[in-house]
């Protein structure tokens, strides 16, 4: 075989190549970096001195898995992927035939920009010798055995995927419905596939394709069950918030879909290689014509373009006004109001509803769609249209609220939250930038029921004396701390326990996070509760209490003598496992937890277990305070988890003295995740002494539950 052995030559091929092929799939394409990536032909391979076996594809995902190939094989396949919005990652997908494929393929390459050296309809020869076959939710991949993982390393891409030099098709979608989309039809994932007559399904209407840096799925429907109203199959469409079009709205018509096939575990799904593939703005058939503007659900025109003709502005102070139901009130007339979003959920403090302002007042929007902060329209600071017909008002407890009806499991209407799939009737993105949110200045005791709703700013607050030390939230509930002037003037801080002011490597939970001490200004939503103001933060730093205290005093909070948030996994030689009964013991484990581990044991039913957890010796020598604190998580029915301290630990648990430590536990047997802080518990009785703590668990045949620990703290001074 002829090599080339210059860049220049190179080029020269492929723009023959470019002309002997014509028109291709891609829109465009950059200009390749061919540098270091050789192609080859076809009579390489067949040639006997070289040495190869041909395999198909199918043939290729046949080979025993997780075993690194020997054969001296390749197969040929053509590119039908393109990675160059970024809406691909690190894969490139290839199908056996440019038209009409029977298999496609997940090839797990450690590389980005793949596009530039296998443009989508490329033909490659992949050497697959040293490759091995992998399955990563339940779809078989082609990838390398590394102590990085399964993807071929980028320094050996160039030694085993090889364009064709002169051949690039034209890749045709192979047409699909999603009632093809079965366990028959999986050869077909990694095959471009189209899908016609679909649409993005209401609660995808008026939404970007996905939130910058985050990935999200959006739903495409097929068929219309005009009984049930709803779609006859559905599927996932898989959108990265890194993608070049990410920000882009999603299409609200009906029409034709271009993507890659796959899907995790049991899912289908789908993933664009360009937004130009989809024609789903008024293509009613599916053939690319855009005859008019049609949805399976009955929209016949787009309905995310906000116009006020026929509508009548509002301020939000006039939109309370119109609350005048006991029970709530519908808004019946063709009113909007355009108000800047003052706080939203960012931070799971607020939890389904964002506050908005205008220069009359605030007020709480009901919206049941976790993560709003992520929708273009709820940014912090951004203006955003409400239409308000067809929404509903209100008095929650004193404080006026917008949101819609639901049914109770009893089958009774309440008031509640505009659901997700009706949000695009009511909301609108203005297409204007943030703009700074300005908080109105108050006193507690100038606060009236018109602040509600509004961001405001209190100056020179302090938390009380009997919170100094607290976290932010425990228990499981919603928590009040008492936040007050150097007049004595208080006020509520309402955090929720579900809070997390930290980021995804800095997490800061609202139940291991302890208040500050000193005095400062605190900006929050006022809020109302029968009668009683209370305030919600939405980041940390709207609480800057770092001056002295009101009497002139700095507190200051007591140092952490020992910590452990077994964040590495396994324990090490400062804990001590000890187990009394039963074949269940104290463990470390991350489940739900990413690369965080926590201390864990479980029982089983039908066993009788006893353990204990008991940590290193800490010298509480010339200490005046101590205290300990973690947190806790249960799951299942099941005794409660003991605490205890101990000066003198025998080295069995049987005839060592304890005392016993009153911590706050999780109590919420149903679920996991909702984390509890024990609070501050006094070790004063062992102040000059050592002490160690113990976590004794145990379990019936009848009742065992799983209990797990986390930001284990010694404090003291």
């Amino acid at each position: 075989m002829k090599k080339y052995n210059s860049v220049l030559k190179y080029i020269l091929v492929m723009i023959t190549a470019l002309f002997i092929t014509g028109c291709v799939h891609d829109d465009k394409y950059g200009d390749p970096d061919l540098t270091g990536y050789e192609c080859k032909t076809a009579s390489y391979y067949t040639d006997p001195k070289n040495g190869f076996t041909k395999w198909t594809l199918h043939d290729l995902k046949l080979k025993p898995q997780n075993v690194a190939i020997a054969e001296n094989a390749y197969v040929e396949a053509y590119v039908s992927s393109s990675d160059e919005t970024g809406n691909i990652y690190k894969t490139l997908y290839v199908q056996d035939a440019p038209v009409n494929p029977t298999d496609g393929l997940t090839v797990s390459l450690d590389a980005v920009s793949l596009y530039t050296k296998f443009p989508q309809g490329s033909k490659v020869y992949i050497q697959v010798k040293d490759l091995a076959i992998t399955t990563y939710g339940g779809v078989k991949q082609l990838g390398m055995i590394t102590p990085a993982g399964t993807r071929v390393p980028e320094k050996e891409i160039k030694n085993r995927i090889f364009r064709d030099c002169e051949i690039r098709e034209n890749i045709i979608p192979k047409v699909m419905t999603m009632s093809d989309m079965v366990t028959l039809n999986d050869d077909f994932i990694g095959c471009l596939i189209q899908i016609n007559n679909v649409e993005f399904d209401a609660r995808a209407l008026c939404t970007q394709f996905a939130p910058n840096g985050v990935t999200v799925d959006k739903t495409i429907g097929e068929g219309w069950d005009s009984v049930n109203k709803k779609y006859l199959k559905t599927a996932a469409v898989r959108n990265s918030g890194f993608a070049s079009f990410a920000n882009q709205i999603v299409p609200a018509g009906k029409g034709k879909f271009v993507g890659i096939f796959s899907k995790f575990n049991s899912n289908y799904q789908m993933y664009i290689n360009r937004v130009t593939d989809l024609d789903m703005e008024g293509d009613k058939d599916g053939d690319g014509v855009d005859e008019h503007f049609a949805r399976l659900d009955g929209l016949t025109s787009n309905p995310c373009q906000f116009s006020a003709n026929g509508l009548t502005v509002k301020t939000i102070a006039e939109v309370k006004q119109l609350n005048t139901a006991a029970n709530w009130t519908e808004i019946t007339g063709d009113f909007y109001i355009k108000a800047q979003v003052v706080a939203n959920d960012a931070t799971n403090n607020l939890y389904k509803y964002v506050y908005v302002e205008d220069a009359t007042g605030g007020i709480r929007v009901n919206m049941n769609k976790l993560d709003l902060f992520l929708d273009n329209r709820f940014r912090l600071g951004k203006d955003v249209y409400i239409k308000l017909k067809g929404l509903y008002l209100k008095d929650v407890n004193g404080e006026i609220q917008i949101g819609g009806l639901f049914k109770n499991t009893s089958g009774i209407e309440q008031f509640g939250q505009v659901e997700e799939a009706n949000m695009y009737k009511s909301f609108f993105d203005t297409n204007t930038v943030t703009r700074p949110v300005v908080a109105t200045e108050r006193t507690i005791t100038s606060l009236t029921t018109a602040d509600v709703g509004r961001w405001i700013k209190i100056k020179d607050l302090q938390f009380i004396d009997g919170d100094l030390g607290k976290t932010y939230a425990s228990g499981n509930s919603p928590t009040n701390r008492t936040l007050e002037d150097c007049n004595g003037n208080k006020i509520l801080l309402r955090t929720s326990v579900q809070a997390d002011f930290g980021t995804n490597t800095d997490p800061r939970k609202a139940t291991v996070t302890e208040i500050e001490g000193g005095k400062g200004d605190v900006y929050a939503i006022a809020s109302i509760f029968n009668g009683t103001y209370q305030l919600w933060i939405t980041r940390l730093s709207d609480i800057d209490l770092d001056n002295p205290r009101c009497d002139g005093s700095i507190y200051t909070p007591l140092p952490v003598l020992y910590k452990d948030d077994f964040a590495a996994g396994g324990f090490s030689t400062d804990w001590i496992t000890v187990n009394v009964a039963g074949a269940q013991v104290w463990a470390t484990s991350n489940q739900g937890n990413q690369s965080n581990y926590y201390a864990m044991v479980n029982g089983v039913l039908n066993n009788t277990n006893e353990d204990w957890l008991i940590s290193k010796s800490i010298s509480l020598v010339g200490k005046t305070k101590a205290a300990i604190s973690f947190t806790s998580d249960v799951r299942y029915s099941g005794p409660a988890l003991q605490v205890y301290a101990t000066e003198n630990y025998t080295g069995s648990p049987a005839t060592t003295t304890w005392v016993a430590l009153p911590a706050i536990l999780d109590t919420n047997t149903g679920g996991f995740g909702d984390w509890v802080s024990s609070g501050n518990l006094d070790l004063s009785a062992f102040l000059g002494k050592n002490v160690r703590i113990a976590f004794k668990y145990t379990s019936t045949p009848s009742a065992a539950a799983t209990w797990e620990i986390d930001d284990f703290k010694i404090k003291g001074q």
